[in-house]
């Protein structure tokens, strides 16, 4: 703070301004993370190779409620991947496989995934793992997508769910958004 030289009495002007600029800065990253983009820690290896333990992703909120197929999307998971955020985390990061409208069945003779009748081609699994072990033909109600992690050896997703109610099918309107942006580590940053 500085003295005002004629009476002797401190100027708050700078003590005001400053706090004026941090209440400034929280408003705005506040604003940014509700409308913009959401910073999301990747809890489990469910989406290997693609995301890793550990990984910060940045999730485009400007798609919250969106969902197209391929896209890998941060949604709230309470109620149907886990009873209570106490069971398990509340938000999850999978990749949409099918959307409302679909048909996805498991599995052709080859092995693949079928969406609407054809094979569908998968660059984004580990490495050795099989589209699913588990056998499902369904189609995907509207408004609803059907989400699976990349590492679908060690993946909680729709198929996990399929007798449950809603069959595995997750809300689209429960996507947060879409994860466009990996963050952290510095050596694996960039566009997903």
């Amino acid at each position: 703070m500085t003295r005002d030289g004629v009476n002797g009495r401190r100027r708050p002007h700078l003590v005001v301004a400053a706090a004026v600029c941090v209440v400034a800065l929280l408003v705005t990253a506040g604003l940014v993370r509700h409308f913009v983009a959401q910073p999301f820690r990747v809890p489990s290896a469910s989406m290997t190779p693609t995301l890793q333990v550990g990984d910060v992703l940045l999730a485009d909120r400007r798609e919250r409620g969106t969902a197209e197929r391929g896209d890998i999307v941060v949604f709230d998971g309470s109620g149907y991947f886990a009873p209570s955020t106490a069971d398990g985390g509340r938000f999850w990061v999978k990749r949409v496989i099918a959307v409302g409208g679909d048909r996805v069945e498991c599995c052709d003779d080859a092995g693949s995934l079928l969406l609407d009748g054809v094979p569908l081609v998968e660059p984004y699994l580990a490495p050795g793992t099989a589209p699913s072990e588990t056998r499902f033909d369904l189609l995907v109600p509207e408004g609803r997508m059907f989400v699976l992690g990349d590492n679908r050896a060690d993946s909680t997703d729709s198929r996990h769910l399929l007798g449950a109610p809603g069959g595995g099918m997750i809300p689209v309107q429960r996507v947060v958004g879409e994860a466009d942006q990996l963050v952290w580590p510095p050596t694996r940053r960039g566009s997903l």
